[in-house]
């Protein structure tokens, strides 16, 4: 009985020792820190009609926990990562983000409009018809997209490393994806979820 009662009295003080850190994806602060991003980019894009909640159209954004028994939290608190502020301001995004302003100004929006860019599903952008620019400015365009994408990458890489998190890289580009179609000006192109293009 002494050993049935030790051995219970060790497993209840283990287990309010630990401490639970359940880290969890900031989806709507990585969403708004994304929009802003995107909205610096893209400069004088036209703001999207307002977010439609879940049921109402729009897509939701993932949720951000998971309910679960947690045996430990009989004992002690869990902790989350709860009003993230997700970090969008080191050296090397702001550097991103000016070389991505500046392309998108002086070559990329011109293709757009044109029907000649995509913004691909996996958060890249792709020349889907080259025939709609002239034969004298594919080359510059194809370098565009080239290098907007080595940054696109870069950004999403940088954003999950610089807020702690690099396995939240697929995450930040599935958001980042989303924010470029929502903030695309009507007429231009992009890739649906199942890789279809369509014309917003």
């Amino acid at each position: 009985m002494r050993k049935l009662f030790a051995a219970t009295l060790l497993a209840a003080l283990a287990l309010t020792a630990c401490v639970t850190i359940n880290v969890y994806f900031p989806a709507a602060e990585v969403e708004q820190a994304a929009r802003q991003f995107v909205d610096d980019v893209m400069g004088d894009t036209p703001a999207p009609p307002p977010a439609q909640g879940p049921g109402q159209g729009g897509m939701a954004a993932a949720p951000t926990r998971s309910l679960r028994f947690d045996p430990v939290g009989f004992f002690i608190g869990t902790a989350h990562a709860q009003n993230a502020d997700i970090n969008l301001n080191t050296p090397a995004i702001q550097a991103i983000r000016s070389r991505m302003g500046e392309r998108f100004r002086s070559t990329l929006a011109a293709g757009f409009d044109a029907g000649a860019l995509g913004f691909a599903r996996d958060g890249t952008i792709v020349v889907r018809d080259a025939s709609a620019v002239s034969l004298r400015d594919r080359a510059a365009l194809n370098q565009a997209v080239a290098d907007d994408n080595r940054d696109r990458n870069a950004l999403y890489r940088e954003v999950a490393v610089a807020n702690g998190h690099p396995e939240w890289e697929s995450q930040v580009r599935e958001t980042f994806a989303r924010e470029w179609v929502g903030r695309a000006r009507a007429g231009w192109w992009y890739q649906d979820a199942g890789g279809n293009w369509r014309q917003k």
